[in-house]
């Protein structure tokens, strides 16, 4: 700490001339703050002020604080926090890391728990041993505990596809409420179900509903309306089943009423026309069986009376895309192939394009 201390010369007149060895000049004394003593005082601000040597060596072995690791105070060491950075990156073990370590390696052996083999397998202890519980594939399960067994439980199976190579495209497997993929043109259990053009599937679809002439007035299925569940005939133009019309009802996987599963909407008719292009066997059913969407022969169901027509002899297959008062759809019987235009009151055969 410095002291200040003054020492005064005085002159015969009693008047002060020399302070600390200044002497007057023009009858005044100019003192500095060396001249008093006080060489290290200064008007620094605290963060500018220097520190000692001895001080900053100290500081410079301290670690800087580290918000990643948690760290609060400054009692680490460089040396620490390099060995906390590896230590720390030691924890992301892979099963590489794993089966690297002979000693975790060698521990996981002694407790039975082997490596997975398919993505998504858990195991779990039984009481004498880990037994693997597999995966499931269905959207949304949830892993319950069955009779002291992990179970996966619920959920949306998987929508089966097939791709064809040519387009690129992916279809559904299958017809709309077909039970199984198609194993000759004719394979009824393939037909699926036979929608009027816009419909959701409210049950109107299955070739056993029965019929109303009553024109439905709202496109919103089972809301308590006398044609819910019911195949919607009509005798006058422009032959709809749908008063007024709606040409927006199937129109991408958000349309009001898309009847395909998540992810999944009515193809264009320029889609159906790509797929019908492609095939290599012939442009027409025989092509359409031997394309990688096996499309068999389902038929249609009238519009004017529901009753089932060209079943096992024709097929069509309703697009998104609409013509004036009707829609575009594929086409196809033993000798033609092509897009045509149907009346939004037939039922048709649905095949869903994954979006």
């Amino acid at each position: 700490m410095n002291h200040l201390s003054l020492i005064f010369e005085y002159g015969a007149d009693g008047l002060t001339t020399s302070v600390n060895g200044v002497t007057q000049v023009g009858g005044s004394i100019t003192l500095t703050k060396s001249d008093i003593g006080l060489s290290n005082v200064d008007n620094t601000t605290d963060a500018a002020k220097p520190i000692s040597t001895t001080t900053q060596t100290a500081l410079d072995l301290k670690v800087d604080k580290d918000g990643s690791k948690a760290l609060s105070t400054n009692d680490f060491t460089d040396t620490d926090k390099n060995n906390l950075d590896a230590n720390t990156a030691k924890v992301g073990y892979t099963e590489a890391l794993v089966s690297a370590n002979t000693d975790v390696a060698a521990n996981t052996a002694k407790v039975g728990v082997t490596n997975g083999t398919v993505a998504g397998q858990m195991q779990y202890w039984n009481g004498s041993a880990w037994v693997v519980v597999a995966p499931t594939s269905n959207e949304g399960a949830t892993l319950q505990m069955i009779g002291g067994v992990p179970t996966w439980t619920g959920g949306t199976p998987p929508t089966p596809n097939v791709t064809n190579p040519t387009t690129g495209e992916i279809w559904m497997d299958r017809n709309l409420g077909a039970s199984q993929v198609a194993t000759r043109s004719t394979d009824a259990a393939s037909y699926g179900d036979l929608y009027q053009w816009g419909r959701d599937a409210d049950g109107h679809q299955i070739s056993t509903s029965g019929t109303t002439t009553n024109n439905a007035t709202t496109p919103v299925p089972n809301g308590g309306n006398p044609w819910d569940g019911l195949f919607i005939t009509e005798g006058s133009s422009p032959n709809d089943w749908l008063t007024p019309q709606d040409d927006n009802l199937w129109q991408g996987v958000s349309g009001t009423n898309n009847p395909c599963p998540s992810g999944y909407r009515l193809p264009t008719e320029a889609e159906w026309d790509a797929e019908r292009t492609s095939w290599s066997s012939g442009n027409n059913s025989a092509g359409a069986f031997a394309s990688p969407l096996k499309l068999p022969v389902a038929g249609s169901c009238s519009g004017s009376n529901g009753s089932l027509n060209f079943v096992g002899t024709r097929g069509g297959y309703w697009s998104s895309t609409v013509s004036s008062a009707d829609s575009r759809f594929l086409s196809f019987g033993s000798g033609d192939a092509g897009m045509d235009a149907g009346s939004l009151f037939s039922g048709r055969s649905v095949r869903c394009l994954k979006d």
